[in-house]
């Protein structure tokens, strides 16, 4: 008898319907054909104890189970499930009229019991688009599959829950999740606060403009002077998700097995902080069987990257490309992925390898090779793709023992999104350009004008400070971010002397 059971395979962040074919005739043997790896050639063995356990034995039939398309390689233990179902199926142990309107998924373990899998929201999107009627998987899986609405989802903790559903017809408790009211209530709890920084409201306030216009931005200063503390508050302050950006994610983090049991749809923007030890593969996704990287988890949010000098040059090379696409293609003999990745990049670096430039009572000094050394592994393409620098003090004893509590992180996220508003009228006809970091040289022409006497002053403090030719346009897209702030519809003199403090290394001395 040969019985049709329906799971599927997630290729980048689409998921694909695979039919699993079971024929099970007379005679003794299992041959399992499709383009299998190794994880579900080995399923037999898991089936056989999983169903002994549950009180079933494996059928004395000559089973064959073909994947299909048997072109497409097949990963990952999710299999158990579907192959079991079909295997009970064909040789008649276990009755199951409606086995065609269910995909079915799960790794099944030796005493019945079903692991998670990874992909779960593309299988239930794909699961929706073909008309299947439910979606059968295990139930740390459920929230997850349950965003997708117009499919029933059933979340199951063992093997025996299937059989009996399709066999004796015992009703599955159907995961429902209010996806809209999770999301909303989500979104005004944040985890860090901009209130718990003291002092630094220098810094604050360029980390406003930054979040205002998605510009990436990096933070100079010594150990201690609170770089890190600041980078990981930076989601906190911008636009909230909108629900297609929070779909997005969450596909993305459900294909990478990185979603939270209870979290269902993510409501918050990520905030991703790779070692600098990390690969380039691990950064921009990749390998025999490709994952999404560090680049495409932080999509619609941000990538911090501490330390930046530390990285390996070549793994800060790679990132070039995606930080302009904003997506990253992975090429491969038999087949190309391509992984969203449109992230804000927060960099944070000492200004010396001893880590205190220019103070006198310093315990350590560096030399002025071991300077250019250490400034010379951070390229100058890739900060040419940074569009804000600054340096960081240290908070002096005044400012840490004050009582009065700082600016909280939704009051600033108000003025952010405002300034984000006016840009997405802006650029409504534009498709590539949605915010002012976006913006190309014709944009810039046309939006950041400038009258003589700001002319003047960019003039006047380039040729002064010495600021290279890629400084021009990144000074013009942030003093029209700061416009925004302000809902100024032109660019002024203010605007450009505020953006112009922001380009600290492109002054002479810095990265000569």
């Amino acid at each position: 008898m040969l019985t049709k059971v329906y799971g599927s395979a997630v290729f980048g962040v689409e998921a694909q319907t695979i039919t699993v074919e079971v024929n099970a005739a007379t005679g003794i043997g299992y041959h399992l054909v499709g383009l299998p790896d190794k994880a579900i050639s080995e399923s037999s063995f898991r089936i056989a104890a999983a169903l002994s356990n549950v009180g079933y034995k494996m059928p004395g039939k000559k089973l064959i189970i073909n994947l299909s398309p048997a072109d497409l390689r097949k990963e990952g233990s999710a299999y158990d499930l579907p192959i079991a179902i079909g295997i009970m199926v064909s040789a008649n142990l276990i009755k199951a009229d409606e086995l065609e309107n269910y995909v079915i998924m799960g790794e099944v373990s030796l005493d019945g019991t079903l692991q998670p899998i990874k992909g779960a929201l593309p299988i239930a999107i794909k699961a929706r688009e073909e008309g299947f009627k439910g979606f059968i998987l295990p139930s740390q899986n459920a929230r997850e599959a349950g965003i997708v609405d117009n499919l029933c989802v059933y979340g199951v903790d063992n093997i025996s829950q299937v059989i009996e559903f399709f066999n004796d017809g015992k009703e599955l408790e159907e995961t429902i999740v209010d996806t809209r009211d999770e999301f909303f209530q989500a979104l005004e709890h944040p985890e860090f606060d901009f209130s718990d920084v003291k002092g630094q409201e220098s810094i604050k306030r360029c980390m406003e403009i930054a979040a205002a216009g998605g510009h990436n931005i990096i933070l100079i200063g010594p150990p201690g002077s609170g770089k890190t503390m600041l980078a990981k508050r930076l989601p906190s302050i911008l636009p909230p998700m909108t629900l297609q950006e929070a779909l997005e994610t969450t596909k993305i983090h459900s294909v990478a097995g990185r979603t939270l049991e209870k979290a269902g749809l993510m409501a918050q923007r990520p905030f991703r902080s790779p070692h600098h030890t990390i690969s380039d593969v691990a950064l921009v996704g990749g390998g025999a069987y490709p994952q999404p990287g560090e680049i495409s988890l932080s999509h619609n949010g941000v990538l911090f990257l501490d330390e930046l000098p530390e990285f390996k040059r070549g793994v800060l090379e790679v990132m070039r490309q995606p930080l302009e696409d904003r997506e990253v293609t992975i090429s491969r003999a038999k087949f190309t992925i391509t992984y969203p990745s449109s992230f804000m990049l927060v960099a944070s670096m000492n200004p010396s390898p001893s880590g205190y430039f220019n103070d006198p009572n310093a315990p350590v000094q560096s030399s002025p090779a071991e300077m250019q050394r250490y400034l010379s592994k951070v390229s100058g393409p890739l900060l040419d793709r940074i569009d804000i620098h600054i340096e960081v003090t240290p908070v002096p004893f005044e400012k840490l023992t004050e009582e009065r509590l700082a600016e909280k992180s939704n009051v600033i996220r108000k003025r952010v999104t405002a300034a984000r508003d006016l840009q997405t009228e802006r650029f409504r006809e534009s498709e590539k350009t949605h915010y002012n970091a976006q913006m190309g040289t014709k944009e810039i022409r046309k939006y950041c004008a400038l009258d003589d006497a700001s002319k003047e002053l960019l003039k006047s403090a380039m040729e002064r400070l010495n600021l290279s030719a890629r400084a021009y346009d990144r000074i013009l897209k942030v003093s029209r971010t700061i416009a925004d702030l302000e809902a100024s519809d032109i660019v002024t003199g203010t605007h450009i002397a505020e953006a112009i403090q922001y380009r600290s290394l492109d002054r002479d001395g810095w990265l000569g």
